[in-house]
């Protein structure tokens, strides 16, 4: 199925203050646009549902259902009842996990960050619940915020919104890495009739040997990506514009048919083991030198003077500002 990752949506390129550029030899995400790209159109509304044609997971229209904001059991208790009473005509819904949650996202719009003329309704700009625990503290469980698509963890007796869907999707979507289960205690539980991410296991099956090494280049079978085997390009953490920076003088002293870039968001987090952390990376990764965070080619939209960063050690998605020398830089093609 294609690149075991998906586009990001981000169709324009931003300098450091956050003012729209052209593309051409930026090194942006909007010029290599890389990742499966969407339909035309994305979504099909089937009354009360709507089907994604992307990832072929289908969600509630309303993304509210619930009307308020749950603990994490209790939303999983709430999509039981939804179940039991055939809501809609399917007794299969359940909480999505993280990556099938931030697969509605769109970073080239904000407020909320889905794709543009989306047809779901009643949708609130706070945080909603995946069904993936933090590995770093399993008392604690991942979720996204639709006002900018930012990805973190929260305490699973805090309450949050949830947006059920169902099917096993078309392979678009890879597998988190979980296989465990957990109270909101942080206790490892059986996972069967839970819910959770570890019980259902949606998503591509990871490869057996998922990575592929040589003396300095990492090829990953899940995604077909190739990384830099030394997940530090750089000394020490550098700018947004460094970043890019480096990646361009990387290219010039290298002889290669296909050219190395900075990944974009969605690439980077399609490198995380949610099993693990610190870094969360798959066991036995041949990596050296993995850090905390990393710069992504793409730029927030809710702040363009800012850009997306994958936080390694936790497995977080969020952002950084451009002209910060805070994060490093990890070279893909």
């Amino acid at each position: 199925m294609g690149n075991g990752y998906l586009s990001t949506g981000q169709a324009v390129c931003y300098d450091p203050g956050g003012e729209p550029i052209p593309c051409a030899g930026s090194g942006q995400d909007a010029e290599s646009c890389s990742g499966m790209p969407w339909p035309t159109p994305r979504f099909k509304v089937l009354g009360n549902t709507v089907l994604d044609r992307l990832t072929d997971l289908t969600w509630t229209r309303d993304a509210n259902l619930s009307e308020f904001p749950m603990t994490w059991q209790e939303a999983f208790d709430y999509v039981a009842g939804m179940n039991h009473s055939r809501v809609f005509g399917h007794a299969d819904w359940r909480l999505p996990n993280r990556r099938e949650l931030r697969s509605l996202m769109s970073h080239q719009t904000r407020r909320p960050a889905l794709p543009e003329s989306h047809p779901f309704d009643n949708l609130f700009s706070g945080w909603y619940w995946s069904s993936t625990t933090a590995a770093i503290h399993p008392a604690y469980a991942w979720y996204v915020h639709m006002e900018g698509a930012r990805m973190f963890y929260g305490g699973k007796d805090q309450s949050y919104l949830v947006w059920p869907v169902r099917g096993a999707g078309n392979g678009a979507i890879t597998a988190t890495g979980q296989r465990r289960c957990f109270d909101a205690d942080g206790n490892q539980i059986p996972c069967t009739s839970t819910g959770q991410d570890g019980e259902f296991l949606h998503g591509r099956v990871w490869p057996q040997s998922r990575f592929r090494q040589d003396l300095s280049t990492v090829a990953d079978r899940l995604t077909g990506l190739s990384w830099r085997r030394l997940a530090n390009l750089t000394p020490g953490p550098v700018t947004w514009p460094e970043a890019l920076q480096a990646i361009s003088r990387l290219n010039a002293n290298a002889e290669c048919l296909v050219p190395w870039r900075l990944p974009n968001i969605n690439e980077l987090e399609s490198l995380v083991d949610c099993s693990t952390h610190s870094p969360a990376l798959p066991n036995g990764h041949p990596f050296n030198e993995a850090g905390d965070v990393y710069w992504s080619s793409t730029t927030s939209l809710y702040e363009p003077d800012w850009a997306w960063a994958l936080y390694l050690d936790k497995g977080a998605v969020g952002v950084g500002q451009k002209t910060y020398a805070r994060f490093r830089v990890w070279a893909v093609r």
